[in-house]
C-alpha cells in the first residue's frame, strides 16, 4: 500500500501556491437525493474528521511557476466518492482551466461512485466525460496522478482519460476495487507497478520527485505557439557513403552503431517518457515522450533498432496524436528491422496498430521530421516516416524488403543477395535520388 495523503497534503506536495476555487452548489436534501437513512450523518462526520465539505478540493495552482488548475481528493470523505456535490466541484475544475487556458492536474484517491447517491452519482461519471472532451478540443493538456486508491469510475474517467498518467509506488490502482473483485484475482493486477507493466500508467513517480516531475511535464506539454518543424538532430557513427546496397545492409545492421538512445541524449538535454499502449502492452523497442531542444518542446517516437510490436505501433500513435493536438511537432527515429511477425504479434492486431500509426502520422497537422539511423525494414519502418521531411543517415538503408527475403521469394541462390541489395536501390544516396529522402547526414 502507498502512503496515503489528505487532499491539501497532496496539493501541498505539488503546488508552491495554491488559490481555492469557490464553488456553487443548488439545494441538497440533508440525507440527499435518495432520502439515504443516516447519509447527512455520514457527511457531517466525514467534515468533522477531515475538515472538507466533500470530497473534492480544487483550485489554481503553481507548480514550480508553473501555473495549472489542480483537483485533488480527500479519500478520508466517504472513499473520496464521487456525488452531485463532487460533480459540481470537478466541472468547475475543468471550466476554470479552458477558461484561463491552463492545464489540469488531478491528484486522484477515490474509491468510485457513492452509493448512497445512487445512479445520480454514477451519472456525475458522463459530466466528467463531457468536461475532459471539452478541454481536449480545447487543445489543453491533462495529467493524472494516481494516488492509493484509484478505483471504479474515478479511475476510469479522471485517470485513465488523462494524456500523462503517473503514480505513486505501491498505489491500488484498478477498475474493480478491493471488496468486488475476485476472490482469486491476482493483486498485482491492481497496483501501480502491474499497471505500468501492462501499459495502462506512463510511470511511477516518489512523493518527493512528484513536484519536480510535475514542473517538467507542464514545461513539456505547453506548445510553442506557432510550431516549427523539429530541427534535424546531428548524424553520429561512419561517414561517407556505401559503395553498394549490401555494404549499406551491413553497416546499418552493426552492433556497434549508434542507437536511439545516444541521439536522444544528444537531442533533447532534458526528457519525459510516456509508455505502453493502454491496450495491455509495452514495448520497450520503441521509445516515446517529450522533451526539450534549445528551450523548445518537440515530441519524439524512436525505434531502437528491434521488430517492432504492436503496442510499439499503438504507443508510437498515441504519442503523435496527443502532441498534434497540443500543437507540439514530432520527430521520429526510424530503427527496426521491420514489424513483429511471430504469432504474438498477430493475436495482438499488428495489422491494425501499423495502419494506426500510418493514419496518426498522416493526419497530423504538425510538422513532423524523420530521421533514418539505421535499418529502415519495410512498412514497420515506413509507419514511422514523414512523407516528406525524412533524412537519412549514412549508415542507414531504407528497403521494400530485407534483400535476404527478396533473395529468397525470387528463388535466387545465397549467393546473389549481395547482387539483389543492391537491384532494390535501399542506399542513402538511392533513396535521396529516389525522392524518399530529402538528403544524407554524415556522408
Amino acid at each position: 500500500m502507498s502512503e496515503r495523503m489528505s487532499a491539501r497534503e497532496a496539493i501541498a506536495a505539488v503546488a508552491t501556491a495554491f488559490e481555492e476555487l469557490e464553488v456553487a452548489h443548488g439545494d441538497f436534501p440533508e440525507d440527499g437525493p435518495l432520502t439515504w437513512l443516516g447519509y447527512g450523518a455520514s457527511r457531517a462526520r466525514a467534515t468533522e474528521r477531515t475538515g472538507e465539505q466533500e470530497s473534492v478540493v480544487c483550485g489554481v495552482a503553481a507548480v514550480e511557476g508553473r501555473p495549472c488548475v489542480v483537483l485533488s481528493f480527500e479519500f478520508g470523505f466517504l472513499g473520496g466518492s464521487l456525488g452531485q456535490r463532487t460533480g459540481d466541484r470537478l466541472e468547475a475544475a475543468y471550466r476554470t482551466a479552458r477558461e484561463r487556458r491552463l492545464p489540469l492536474v488531478s491528484l486522484i484517491a477515490t474509491g468510485g461512485s457513492r452509493m448512497q447517491e445512487g445512479m445520480l452519482a454514477l451519472t456525475q461519471l458522463q459530466r466528467v466525460a463531457r468536461q475532459s472532451t471539452l478541454l481536449r478540443e480545447a487543445g489543453l493538456p491533462q495529467i493524472a496522478v494516481l494516488r492509493d486508491p484509484t478505483t471504479g469510475g474515478g479511475w476510469a474517467t479522471l485517470g485513465a482519460g488523462a494524456d500523462v498518467i503517473l503514480a505513486l509506488p505501491r498505489a491500488q490502482i484498478g477498475f474493480a476495487g478491493s471488496r468486488v473483485r475476485p476472490a482469486d484475482a491476482d493483486p498485482a493486477a491492481y497496483g501501480a507497478e502491474g499497471q505500468l507493466a501492462a501499459g495502462q500508467i506512463d510511470a511511477i513517480v516518489r512523493k518527493q520527485d512528484l513536484r519536480a516531475v510535475l514542473a517538467d511535464w507542464l514545461t513539456l506539454l505547453t506548445g510553442p505557439g506557432r510550431p516549427e518543424p523539429a530541427p534535424v538532430p546531428a548524424a553520429f557513427g561512419e561517414s561517407g557513403l556505401p559503395a553498394d546496397g549490401w555494404e549499406a545492409v551491413t553497416r546499418a545492421r552493426a552492433a556497434g552503431r549508434p542507437r536511439a538512445e545516444a541521439y536522444l541524449d544528444a537531442y533533447f538535454p532534458h526528457r519525459q517518457a510516456v509508455s505502453g499502449d493502454r491496450c495491455g502492452g509495452v514495448d520497450p523497442g520503441m521509445l516515446c515522450g517529450f522533451g526539450l531542444h534549445e528551450g523548445i518542446p518537440y515530441a519524439y517516437a524512436a525505434q531502437t533498432g528491434t521488430a517492432t510490436t504492436p503496442a510499439g505501433y499503438r504507443t508510437a500513435a498515441r504519442l503523435i496524436r496527443l502532441a498534434d493536438r497540443l500543437g507540439i511537432p514530432v520527430l521520429t527515429l526510424v530503427d527496426t528491422p521491420g514489424a513483429a511477425n511471430d504469432a504474438a504479434a498477430e493475436r495482438a492486431g499488428q495489422g491494425a496498430a501499423i495502419a494506426d500509426a500510418f493514419a496518426a502520422l498522416a493526419s497530423a497537422r504538425v510538422p513532423v521530421t524523420t530521421l533514418v539511423i539505421g535499418e529502415g525494414g519495410s512498412g514497420g519502418a515506413l509507419a514511422l516516416t514523414s512523407p516528406d521531411r525524412t533524412w537519412v543517415t549514412a549508415d542507414s538503408y531504407f528497403s521494400v524488403i530485407a534483400p535476404e527475403l527478396a533473395a529468397a521469394i525470387l528463388k535466387r541462390p545465397e549467393s546473389e543477395v549481395r547482387s539483389t541489395a543492391s537491384q532494390l536501390r535501399l542506399r542513402p544516396q538511392d533513396l535521396v535520388e529516389l525522392g524518399v529522402a530529402k538528403g544524407v547526414l554524415g556522408a
